[in-house]
């Protein structure tokens, strides 16, 4: 078969092609061939190529922020741990501050750091029982009567041990009765003291006991005795001005909450006003006055 060539027009871009299905026709051009003709890119295609890229910049934008609030949070616990370091390094140098403070004012006015720990420690154990009375709602008239009672009786205590009151007498009375008896002065001043406070105490336990019988009376006389040769021993020994004023402390520090309690005991707590603070009174008034309200404007149902 005879093949018919096209001589080559020079007005025609690539030249002449055979007549036989070899030339290729325009519906026949492909997307990358369109690309390389310079003709603009289709709907879909502009359409995917714009969601790329509004995705990578999404993309990029929350890969900047996670960067930036990891930053942020870790700038959040450095500030938290400083400050949570800082706040404890300041509870601590309080604490120090107070424990020391206690300690040396029992040094500097009783003369003693032990004297500091003793007293320091009944005195918060003081705060702390005075508001579990409080919490019984125990009220504040009867705590406060209790705590200056207990002042001044630890008031008259200390200044009668520290101006040595009750080591003089003895002495005195240990001279008037005992001198010829005892040459020794001290040794005749705890003499005196113990056995005198020992009679009269063991009497006294003697006339406490004897309702009770012979041998109530005997047992009355002897723990009576002991404790006040106990006491007298205690009272004759010279004290002095700052040791009077610790032991008048202690006193007053042990009879606030014994003269509270007394006084509890005695007069007992409202435990039905107490019970009251935690009843809802009020919603159970109202849903009661609703719970009437409702049956009245309810019809009965008719009888059978």
């Amino acid at each position: 078969m005879t093949r018919c060539y096209h001589r080559p027009d020079p007005n025609t871009p690539g030249g002449g092609v055979d007549d036989d299905g070899t030339s290729t026709s325009p519906d026949s051009t492909t997307p990358a061939s369109k690309a390389a003709l310079g003709e603009p890119p289709g709907l879909r295609t502009q359409f995917g190529a714009t969601f790329d890229a509004v995705k990578r910049l999404l993309g990029a934008h929350v890969d900047l922020a996670k960067a930036e609030l990891g930053d942020i949070v870790d700038a959040v616990k450095r500030m938290v741990a400083l400050g949570a370091a800082a706040i404890g390094i300041l509870i601590l140098a309080a604490t120090l501050l107070f424990i020391g403070g206690v300690l040396f004012l029992g040094e500097w006015l009783f003369g003693s750091i032990g004297w500091g720990v003793l007293l320091g420690f009944l005195f918060f154990l003081d705060i702390a029982l005075v508001l579990f009375l409080a919490a019984l709602d125990v009220s504040g008239r009867r705590i406060g009567t209790a705590f200056i009672v207990a002042v001044a009786i630890g008031i008259g205590f200390g200044l009668v041990l520290g101006f040595d009151v009750l080591h003089q007498g003895w002495r005195s009375l240990g001279d008037a009765v005992a001198a010829n008896v005892i040459a020794d002065e001290p040794t005749r001043t705890v003499v005196t003291a113990v056995a005198g406070l020992a009679i009269v105490a063991g009497i006294l336990g003697f006339i406490g006991g004897i309702r009770g019988g012979f041998g109530s009376a005997l047992v009355g006389l002897l723990v009576a005795a002991a404790i006040g040769a106990l006491i007298g021993w205690v009272t004759s020994v010279p004290i002095s001005g700052q040791i009077g004023a610790a032991l008048g402390t202690l006193v007053a520090l042990l009879g606030w909450p014994i003269l509270a309690g007394l006084d509890v005991a005695r007069r007992g707590i409202d435990t039905e006003a107490l019970g009251n603070k935690f009843k809802p009174d009020e919603t159970i008034e109202l849903t009661k006055e609703t719970i009437e309200w409702v049956r009245a404007r309810t019809p009965l149902a008719p009888r059978s």
